[in-house]
């Protein structure tokens, strides 16, 4: 066996993280891959698993894991072993990498930019836990739904005439503000104004409003009059989730995408999103930045929120962030950040095939199939490490179904 100063590819333990939104037992694709590379890991069907994170970030730090020697932090060994990562200049990985399985609406947050970021982290280290941006980007392994950036302002104005709970908590000044836009500045400033009357509106009069809303779709559905029934339902969930809470509202300024499986969207940092279900594959800067205004029992830091928005508004077809197909069997999605990027390899009728040299260090993780390499195996839930500038032979089992992997690197 080579020295460990001369491995190229090694295998990582990844950590497992249990928040409350995560899906229960075994219907969790993040719990079925931890199981499937630890049989002594035990699902407990009542318990959530939420992420699975790989990478260095301190908050959930990757082992790696040699044969017949203790684990070590993915952190100290870069320390020891800088070569591993290239010659970019970086003394450790600039990104993280997760699978998440999501069950519950995760919080209305946004990310901040390096500045904002360095900022909160200066003067409120205990709630902004580290001075990075966090762009981030999904990929779908289920159908995978979420709320995405602003929605046009046809749209939003069109909600106000419709929905009398929404124009009421948003109050007529604000409702009167973006329906008399006359230009693309004032369309930001009186959707800022609009988005900022929400969140911050009194709690007493948002309870009561949802709730009345409710009533009124439930109603409606149970005469069978004609609602909108994708959006009645969204928010029908979330209520039902988050009883009250203002997010709720969120979905009528807020894009709802339904990813199908192989879809990403890509989340630059001060954009508005809340992931609502489904598993799917995240990277993004090695950060953990979070700033929330609702869906949350958390703090919500409501004015930080609304200040650094970019209150950029889209259709929801062109969130759908689109990859590139670099060979048969590759698609790579490239951001632009220098951050990350992530390549989806699906290799099916061939015996054999070469994860190329990249100039970065990378992150490989398999979701079902099976190859091989030197002895190194590549299955469900199996987590490598690939050195920089280093190829990786694989010998594809063939009998084992497509061999379906994600791959994490550097975009610089």
């Amino acid at each position: 066996m080579a020295s460990t100063s001369d491995l190229k590819v090694f295998e990582l333990e990844c950590a497992l993280q249990q928040y409350h939104w995560g899906k229960k037992g075994g219907s969790s694709e993040v719990a079925q891959l931890k199981r499937a590379v630890d049989p002594g890991f035990v699902i407990k069907e009542n318990e959530t698993y939420a992420e699975l994170w790989m990478g260095a970030h301190p908050s959930g730090m990757s082992l790696v894991k040699l044969p017949q020697q203790p684990a070590v932090p993915l952190s100290d060994w870069l320390s020891k072993h800088p070569g591993l990562l290239g010659d970019k200049g970086q003394t450790t990985l600039p990104y993280l990498f997760k699978i998440l399985s999501v069950n519950m609406a995760l919080s209305i947050q946004a990310h901040p930019n390096k500045l904002l970021a360095q900022e909160l982290y200066r003067t409120r280290p205990d709630l902004y836990k580290d001075p990075n941006h966090k762009p981030e980007m999904a990929i779908a392994l289920t159908p995978f739904n979420a709320l995405c950036g602003f929605r046009k302002i046809e749209e939003i104005r069109q909600f106000f005439k419709e929905i009398p709970e929404l124009a009421a908590v948003v109050g007529e000044a604000a409702v009167t503000a973006i329906q008399n836009i006359s230009g693309p500045d004032q369309a930001k400033a009186a959707l800022r104004q609009c988005f900022t009357a929400l969140v911050s509106a009194e709690e007493a009069l948002v309870q009561r409003r949802l709730q009345e809303l409710i009533e009124r779709i439930k109603s409606m559905e149970s005469r069978g009059e004609k609602t909108d029934s994708i959006y009645g339902n969204v928010v029908c969930r979330l209520y039902s989730q988050f009883p009250g809470d203002v997010g709720c509202f969120g979905v009528y300024f807020l894009n709802y995408l339904e990813l199908q499986p192989g879809q990403a969207l890509y989340l630059g940092a001060d954009e508005a999103h809340a992931y609502i279900s489904g598993d799917c594959v995240e990277c993004m800067a090695c950060s953990d930045n979070v700033v929330r205004a609702g869906l949350t029992p958390k703090f919500k830091d409501v004015p930080t929120l609304c200040s650094m928005l970019t209150y950029t508004t889209s259709a929801a077809s062109d969130k759908v962030f689109r990859g590139v197909s670099t060979d048969q069997f590759t698609t790579v999605w490239r951001p632009p950040v220098d951050d990350f990027a992530v390549a989806m390899i699906k290799v099916s009728g061939v015996s054999s095939y070469t994860l190329p040299p990249i100039d970065s260090a990378s992150i490989v993780i398999t979701i079902r199939g099976r190859a091989t390499s030197s002895g190194l195996e590549l299955a469900r839930g199996r987590v490598v490490f690939v050195a920089a500038n280093h190829s990786v032979e694989l010998k594809v089992d063939q009998s084992a179904g497509e061999l379906l992997a994600f791959r994490a690197f550097s975009n610089s």
